[in-house]
């Protein structure tokens, strides 16, 4: 039976009859995002990811010798560097091919014989990597205020991580292998978003390639607008399609994507409570509440 890593998602925050969630005037990307982050312990949701001893993860780590990529590191960000480096240069990205496999050893694979992939397989690749690694991560999804009408373009995928170390999710891009931080700290995407709008000193990004961090962050800001993740990331077992979807207070619900691609099993909020919580301190509460029943 697998295990999960669970964090609790929360009722406030969803808000959808509330006053502000009706404002015609929708927040700008070029300012600081407005969100809720009041707490609250009734539960609405949950996340899911498997621990490291799952077979799938473990046959990740043993087929692809991820301890030995890592092992060169002492610290948290090292270690998170290390495995960025290693599927950037084990995936090949080409945006016009659209790959069919969402199964992180399959696109790896597929890598093996030459396959390109877009941002979505590099952002699945390397939430599966970390998780592998003892690090809960998922995909994130990024999406333009505008990428209901945009015909291409309206968004981009990378990878959120739980680091334990810094009590906090960190955003790192393993397609263009940039970890970002500000004053050597590593930044959710909403901090990243702030940072961005407010030009916010000591925001830089770490990196072992030549990308060029002011060019990736100019490139990258118009897309930190609406933020969602699976809320199922466990390997190895069916999931299910639900999503939550982190938007502004003021914005409208994103429905649809590039016109035409519905955004089904969708679920919205406007809090960053909701959007983060701790997987590993609300594991433990799960597995409480399990051995009580």
């Amino acid at each position: 039976m697998h295990k999960t890593f669970t964090g609790l998602l929360i009722l406030l925050g969803l808000g959808l009859g509330s006053p502000a969630w009706a404002q015609s005037t929708a927040p700008s990307f070029e300012a600081p995002l407005p969100f809720s982050n009041a707490p609250t312990t009734i539960a609405a949701y949950s996340f899911h990811y498997s621990t490291p001893d799952d077979f799938y993860l473990q046959t990740l780590r043993d087929r692809y010798g991820l301890e030995a990529v890592a092992a060169t590191e002492s610290t948290t960000l090292g270690k998170v560097k290390a495995l960025s480096l290693w599927v950037h240069n084990r995936l090949v990205h080409d945006g016009r091919i659209a790959s069919t496999k969402t199964d992180p050893m399959e696109i790896l694979d597929d890598a093996l014989v030459g396959k390109s992939v877009q941002c979505i397989e590099f952002g699945r690749v390397m939430a599966a990597v970390l998780t592998a690694m003892g690090m809960p991560a998922r995909p994130l999804f990024l999406k333009a205020a505008d990428a209901d009408k945009r015909g291409s373009a309206g968004g981009h995928v990378l990878t959120e991580v739980w680091l334990e170390e810094f009590q906090k999710w960190a955003v790192v891009d393993s397609q263009w292998d940039v970890l970002p931080t500000l004053n050597g700290t590593p930044v959710s995407a909403v901090e990243l978003q702030h940072a961005l709008a407010n030009k916010t000193a000591g925001l830089t990004g770490e990196t072992s390639t030549d990308a060029k961090i002011k060019f990736y962050y100019r490139w990258l800001q118009p897309y930190l607008y609406y933020f969602d993740t699976p809320l199922d990331n466990r390997y190895g077992v069916r999931t299910g399609n639900a999503s939550l979807m982190l938007m502004p207070i003021g914005a409208k619900k994103l429905t649809m994507f590039h016109r035409t691609t519905k955004l089904s099993g969708m679920r919205y909020t406007t809090s960053t409570a909701v959007f983060y919580p701790n997987p590993l301190e609300t594991h433990q509460a799960q597995e409480h509440l399990k051995s009580i029943d």
